[in-house]
């Protein structure tokens, strides 16, 4: 988006407080400007016509059309960036991940009136709303209906040890990204997955058991002291950091609150940068969608160690920010469409896997 262009943005809510909170949040911004709110969603697709918005900002809660259905009727017949304006609920973050599964950008929490934390949810929505309009719409995959589960592998409390360390770290467009890849990968996938997902405290778990639910591996949130197994993805909690351990009754994941890291708890690079030191060439390390350059320099201590170092290609990510600034430093050693991630990961972490046996092509610079 040119900086002489400012970003159009809708907001749809049913509640009148919230049609005025949002708008107070980002007009300050000179690159935003509100061109109009709705009120539900018939209303926000007549205004969509109407006033051709960059972005739009959806409650997914409302009467009559409801948010969920409004969202399938813009993919349907005029695919725009949406960002889904959540409750921080158990219901509320069960719809929301529904809402990114059918193709929303990101999400952010509702905003409560008068909160001390008002200033920092605008800069995040700001942030957000300037990432959407740069990203691409991605239409949801048809997967999910073709494609059942395997049944799972059940292990008991310590199950085989991993091949390989799998740290992924991963931002706006991630939900969606993530179901594809685990989906594709076999309950006997011999490497143990660690995610670090830019998320709001509260909707981590619910991320997790939607996981589980559509994919073969066992998928949990993490919890300080799991054990890494082989065919097993841990989610690292929202506004929690993860980091992997060494020790001699067996590998572990363990959780601080530490700072935040380039603006972020859980931060990528604060993974990375423990399995660098802790797994060194066992590591394939994977930075994938999203917004800024969380996981760049930790991904390159990890190439440093001797690890695999991949990053998702640019024409397969809703935002190439963070793969991008680790292409761009020189710290990774293959690029890999979303297609074929997952075949790559199998490739990587068979018990013999090389690097040239991934599918992708070699990072250049300036990509």
């Amino acid at each position: 988006m040119k900086p002489e262009k400012r970003i159009r943005v809708l907001v749809v809510d049913d509640s009148a407080l919230m049609r005025k909170l949002i708008p107070q949040m980002i007009e300050d911004d000179p690159a935003i400007e509100v061109v109009g709110t709705a009120m539900d969603g018939t209303f926000c697709l007549k205004k969509i016509a109407e006033l051709q918005p960059h972005v739009v900002t959806l409650d997914l809660q409302m009467p009559g059309m409801n948010g969920i259905d409004t969202l399938k009727e813009i993919m349907r017949h005029n695919p725009l960036p949406v960002i889904v304006v959540s409750s921080h609920t158990t219901d509320g973050a069960s719809v929301t991940f529904k809402a990114l599964g059918l193709g929303a950008v990101d999400f952010v929490n509702k905003p409560q009136d008068a909160s001390a934390h008002m200033s920092e949810a605008a800069a995040e929505l700001k942030a957000k709303i300037k990432a959407a309009a740069d990203s691409k719409v991605v239409r949801p995959r048809r997967w999910q209906e073709s494609v059942g589960p395997h049944e799972k592998i059940s292990f008991a409390k310590s199950g085989p040890p991993p091949s390989k360390i799998v740290p992924i770290g991963i931002s706006t467009g991630g939900p969606q990204a993530l179901e594809f890849v685990l989906s594709q990968l076999p309950p006997d996938f011999p490497g143990t997955i660690i995610v670090v997902q830019h998320m709001p405290e509260g909707f981590s778990d619910m991320f997790a058991r939607r996981l589980d639910e559509l994919c073969s591996l066992r998928v949990k949130e993490a919890q300080s002291g799991d054990t890494l197994q082989a065919g097993r993805v841990l989610i690292c909690p929202g506004s929690r950091h993860v980091r992997v351990k060494r020790l001699t009754m067996g590998d572990v994941v363990v959780l601080n609150d530490e700072p935040r890291v380039n603006g972020h708890r859980p931060s990528a690079d604060v993974l990375f940068q423990s399995a660098a030191e802790e797994f060194g060439p066992k590591t394939v390390a994977v930075l994938m969608t999203g917004m800024g350059d969380d996981g760049a320099e930790g991904l390159g201590a990890i190439k440093r160690a001797g690890g695999v170092t991949i990053a998702q290609s640019e024409e397969s990510c809703v935002v190439f920010g963070m793969p991008k600034a680790a292409i761009e430093r020189g710290y990774v050693t293959r690029v890999v469409s979303l297609d074929v991630m997952a075949s790559t990961l199998q490739a990587l972490c068979s018990r013999n896997g090389r690097d040239e046996a991934g599918a992708g092509k070699p990072a250049r610079a300036g990509k």
